[in-house]
């Protein structure tokens, strides 16, 4: 099966820049991205995918083992890259894809040119010093919320996710979002969202690296960005005057702003 038809795979934007990979998170797919790729079009190519088990990806390749860990993900990125030829890509990933960049960029650090995090956390869950928002029975809890009633736990957790009440129709275009997603396949990408500790490969990060998060986040607290920050050596964290875990939504413009305005520096 090539990554065409298994990721939906759609290339666009200009062709003979930078080219830019954009990564959607849980529970998204890539037309969560089409305000930035309309616009990152104008001055580079976009290549957009979906992650097996979400949005327009073949179902058929669907395998609950590989997808238990964000190791499975990353590995298809790696092969999105080697098959369509990418040649030192800038590699955007949006919340849990900001890990499974992290984790392909280490693996292959020569096939990337930089990354981008976007309300990136390593470790959605407390431990000592560490602040990632939640405890562990917050997680667990969200956990069997999800396995119990997906359609309810959907409707209620996609406007805490998007926040921005007053633009209500953000968290419904969330929702739906959610809700197009096969409830068992977003089971196992949520265990293995939440449940995933990737604070010890931040260290081998050894690409530029661009860490954008929101001034609100109740996902992401700026405590993590700031530790992501920390632990990626040489790394730049900006923080976005927006509200939510999906600025690519909600702050579009700014979000857009701060990726040019990173990747016009870095190939100077």
């Amino acid at each position: 099966m090539g990554v065409w038809d298994r990721n939906n795979v759609t290339l666009t934007g200009r062709k003979g820049g930078p080219t830019v990979v954009l990564a959607h998170g849980f529970g998204c797919d890539q037309h969560m991205w089409r305000h930035v790729a309309s616009e990152i079009g104008q001055w580079a190519q976009v290549v957009l995918f979906d992650h097996v088990g979400s949005g327009k990806a073949d179902p058929a390749a669907w395998d609950a083992d590989r997808y238990a860990r964000l190791d499975g993900y990353a590995d298809d990125v790696l092969t999105i890259c080697r098959d369509l030829n990418l040649r030192q890509p800038i590699f955007v990933g949006h919340s849990v894809s900001s890990s499974i960049g992290i984790l392909a960029a280490n693996r292959e650090p020569d096939r990337f040119s930089a990354l981008v995090l976007v309300t990136p956390s390593p470790c959605y869950i407390d431990e000592g010093d560490y602040r990632g928002g939640f405890t562990r029975e917050d997680i667990d809890d969200l956990l069997e919320s999800l396995d119990s009633n997906y359609l309810g736990w959907s409707s209620s957790m996609a406007p805490l996710i998007m926040g921005n009440a007053e633009r209500p129709e953000l968290g419904e275009e969330l929702t739906a979002s959610f809700c197009r997603t096969d409830p068992a396949m977003a089971q196992v990408f949520a265990r293995a969202t939440f449940l995933s500790d990737n604070r010890a490969d931040l260290a081998a990060v050894s690409v530029p690296t661009l860490i954008l998060q929101c001034a609100q986040d109740a996902i992401a607290p700026p405590e993590v960005g700031a530790f992501v920050h920390a632990q990626i050596a040489g790394s730049q964290l900006v923080t976005l005057d927006a509200t939510g875990h999906c600025p690519q939504l909600s702050a579009p413009h700014a979000t857009t702003a701060a990726i040019t305005s990173f990747v016009r520096a870095a190939y100077r």
